[in-house]
């Protein structure tokens, strides 16, 4: 007797409706996850305080998940009493928000060779940090049903 495992369902990544909105989903919450980053980075920039570059990038990633979780939690607010949509932006993909911010600063440093915001830079960061978790993002939308913001 053979045991033969069900084919998985493939995914069809041609989706255009669902590659909107996961580049809607994955550009919310890069606005969030900037918010935090990038004012940390700003922060210890402008303020010449001597920690080490891991440490602000560890803490920039931090504030940027923090950030992004209270602004997603204040647009499902919209949608949901205010308990619920905090417990739904907890709960959305921190894969998704941690491999952003990773790659958001990881960029800054191999560019800048620290913890440093210029001009030239951060567009750079924001492109990465989109394009990072978008293919997640759409998997998430397209396998799942789940995504943030709609």
């Amino acid at each position: 007797m053979s045991i033969t495992a069900e084919p998985k369902p493939s995914i069809d990544w041609h989706d255009k409706p669902v590659w909107r909105q996961a580049g809607v989903n994955t550009s919310w919450c890069l606005l969030g996850c900037s918010i935090g980053d990038f004012g940390t980075i700003l922060y210890f920039q402008l303020s010449g305080i001597p920690w080490p570059t891991w440490a602000i990038m560890s803490l920039a990633i931090f504030n940027g998940l923090l950030t992004s979780i209270a602004l997603e939690t204040l647009i499902l607010s919209r949608q949901m009493v205010l308990r619920a949509a905090f417990r739904t932006a907890i709960g959305m993909s921190m894969i998704s928000m941690i491999s952003m911010e990773a790659a958001m600063n990881l960029v800054d440093w191999v560019l800048t060779g620290g913890a440093k915001l210029t001009w030239w830079v951060v567009p750079i960061m924001l492109l990465v940090g989109w394009l990072t978790p978008l293919p997640y993002n759409y998997w998430r939308l397209k396998a799942l049903g789940k995504g943030c913001c709609h």
